[in-house]
């Protein structure tokens, strides 16, 4: 078992490789280049991406190799957008916007600044900031361009929404060092196929087809200093865009705990229900109640937990499928195959990259 994570911990540089990403993320990021000809195959090669997994709509890659895609993707469109802007969003606009905000005394001048630098950079989505007692919002309008006088235009690509979300949220949370909670998220588009992987990203509260797109949170937060300055940056950005993905989802639930302690444990050796009850010095009832909370149970837990690391060491590593399933505690390979292709809809060759 220590053999087969050594390696995956050699692999790793901190950028969240045992966390995973739904592959529905990856078809949406290759709309753009597709319809421009770009040769998606051999940018999924690069970023050792199987293109068996876009046809499961249950697989997952490991949030290392999306962020990979990310970086190849933005040379080859020569726009950190993904292509979904009228405006190219060209490269090295995220690593200025970081420096444009640096030197801000408090979050909310550190957004408005932010805003107001995304709108020039883009085109089409124009991010707002208002601020109404308690609670506070930021707003991603339609730019109409090229539209007549009182036309609204359609809203985005909600993958286009959520990106645009994604960069400033996690710009947010690491510049006061700190998890920002979304107390909800309003939509304008309709729901896509991974708003599941958005409840866990954002916020449990979504709503879809909305007025606006807008995201909600508590007023106090834009009176957070900003603690970040220029020797900050330069780990920050070599670990973009992975960190913004996986570094400041909502560790605080009951399942992220729990998560994490089984994280620290060989899988042989995970607890019962009722041992990480007493662990958390719950009684059962009480976190079973917990847990139905956040729509989740432990076995749901245990087996997404099981998913994700063997994911990671399918993709970063060169274990035999056979020791994979012995490290992850199942008896016999036939038991993991099953599992494995229940979870993802694929067999674990498929994770198998050239």
């Amino acid at each position: 078992m220590q053999d087969t994570f050594a390696k995956l911990e050699e692999a790793s540089d901190g950028r969240g490789e045992r966390d995973t990403i739904s592959i529905a993320f990856v078809r949406e990021a290759l709309v753009v280049p597709r319809q421009r000809g770009i040769d998606v195959a051999r940018v999924l090669q690069r970023s050792s991406i199987s293109p068996d997994l876009l046809h499961s709509a249950q697989a997952r890659v490991p949030v290392a190799q999306y962020a990979l895609l990310w970086q190849h993707l933005t040379r080859e469109l020569k726009d950190e957008f993904f292509g979904m802007d009228i405006r190219a969003m060209k490269p090295g606009s995220f690593a200025m916007l970081c420096l444009a905000v640096l030197g801000t005394r408090t979050l909310g001048e550190a957004l408005q600044r932010a805003l107001r630098y995304l709108r020039l950079s883009l085109d089409g989505i124009e991010g707002r900031l208002a601020r109404e007692d308690r609670y506070c919002h930021i707003t991603l309008g339609d730019a109409a361009c090229g539209l007549p006088r009182g036309v609204r235009p359609p809203p985005a690509r909600a993958f286009a929404y959520g990106t645009y979300l994604l960069v400033v949220h996690g710009l947010a949370c690491w510049l006061v060092g700190r998890r920002i909670p979304l107390v909800s998220v309003q939509f304008r588009c309709g729901e896509p196929d991974f708003s599941p992987e958005w409840r866990i990203m954002f916020s449990p509260r979504l709503e879809f087809s909305a007025r606006e797109t807008r995201a909600f949170f508590k007023s106090f937060y834009l009176d957070l200093p900003v603690i970040r300055d220029e020797a900050d940056l330069k780990p920050f950005l070599r670990q973009a865009p992975a960190n913004l993905l996986v570094k400041y989802r909502g560790w605080q639930t009951w399942s992220a705990l729990i998560r994490r302690r089984l994280r620290t444990l060989d899988p042989a050796s995970w607890p019962t229900f009722d041992e990480i009850a007493a662990e958390f010095h719950l009684s059962s009832s009480t976190l079973r109640r917990r847990l139905d909370d956040e729509g989740l149970s432990y076995r749901v837990i245990l087996d997404d937990l099981r998913r994700d690391l063997a994911i990671s060491l399918l993709s970063r590593t060169d274990a035999t499928i056979q020791s994979i399933a012995f490290d992850l505690g199942f008896t016999e390979s036939s038991a993991f195959h099953r599992a494995f292709k229940k979870w993802t809809g694929v067999s674990p060759g498929n994770y198998r990259v050239g």
